[in-house]
């Protein structure tokens, strides 16, 4: 097995692009091969992403080098499937892909290429055999390990879920919406139960509770923070507060980065790590399920590498034990 594997940054110019550049720069068993990006090829990767400065001297460049081990296509949604029908990638390069663009059933063959949903806390073992990894989305991933452990119970009942995200969710390319005058001080309501994470999540949830016809109704926020996702999922639920408990704990026991607190959670507890803070509220017959990550790094980059981690039959927290910034 090789000492260190060569990788390749497609997309590397946006907020995913950036926040992988920065974990896998550290990372024991991973040397970056280059970072792609049209519009900024032949500029150095500090003067885009600024905290790097300092810590490499990598350009960004227009040519893709099919030497490498694996690829990350950090690209907007719709544009890795483009990517994938303009470029014969070599059979050999593992392809992990950030976008939306594989992650259904419907649509995980692909150029000759079939793609895992990476959510290790589901199925750690299919991504350990895959080929190419579709990551989930940062919503999708918050809301999911808030219910798995009741979906494989068979506990499911109507979802009524709302959640908060950071900015940086909207990606970098400036829109009304993400400008710092509207953004500060300022809370809004987006995609009301029309979230495209929705399918995502319903086929996970239908694999784990076959048979689950229950609804789950999302309304997502826009926050007046940079970072982080806080999730509240409530449904009618008859176990006891300490059986709820006892199910978390003894669900997320054997996976490094998801863990179950007994009190209120909050986003500062997991910005800038790939943990996942989850606190089960039981009050009457009603269950709270409060979920808190970074979206950029659990809900992103960070869960990419964690899946490059398992994928090439490494410790799965390699290069991801980051500690937050609380303070």
């Amino acid at each position: 097995m090789k000492e260190k594997i060569q990788v390749g940054i497609i997309g590397g110019a946006g907020y995913t692009g950036g926040e992988l550049i920065r974990i896998l720069l550290h990372h024991p068993r991973v040397e970056i091969a280059f970072v792609h990006s049209r519009s900024h090829a032949g500029d150095p990767i500090y003067r885009v992403h600024r905290d790097l400065l300092g810590d490499t001297e990598l350009k960004f460049t227009d040519q893709l080098d099919d030497q490498t081990d694996v690829w990350f296509l950090c690209m907007g949604h719709g544009e890795s499937q483009r990517f994938l029908q303009e470029h014969q990638v070599p059979g050999h390069i593992r392809i992990i892909d950030l976008s939306q663009d594989f992650r259904l059933q419907s649509s995980a063959q692909f150029a000759g290429r079939e793609f895992v949903y990476g959510l290790p806390e589901w199925q750690r073992e299919c991504i350990r055999q895959a080929h190419d990894i579709a990551n989930p989305g940062c919503f999708a991933t918050a809301i999911q390990l808030g219910l798995l452990p009741l979906a494989k119970a068979g506990l499911l009942t109507d979802v009524h879920t709302t959640a908060i995200t950071g900015s940086t969710g909207a990606g970098q390319k400036l829109q009304a919406s993400t400008h710092f005058s509207w953004r500060a001080n300022n809370v809004n309501a987006y995609k009301t139960l029309t979230h495209q994470h929705l399918r995502e999540i319903h086929q996970t949830l239908l694999s784990l509770q076959p048979g689950y016809n229950g609804q789950l109704f999302f309304i997502p926020w826009r926050g007046d923070f940079t970072r982080g996702i806080f999730v509240s999922s409530q449904l009618r639920c008859t176990l006891s507060e300490d059986e709820v408990f006892e199910l978390y704990e003894n669900y997320y026991a054997p996976h490094p980065f998801t863990h179950v607190s007994r009190e209120m959670v909050d986003i500062k507890q997991v910005v800038n790590t790939n943990k996942v803070l989850i606190y089960p509220e039981k009050i009457g017959d009603q269950l709270v399920v409060h979920s808190v990550e970074d979206n950029l790094v659990k809900g992103a980059s960070g869960q990419a590498v964690q899946n490059l981690n398992l994928m090439m039959g490494w410790d799965e927290t390699l290069g991801l034990q980051l500690k937050a910034s609380v303070f």
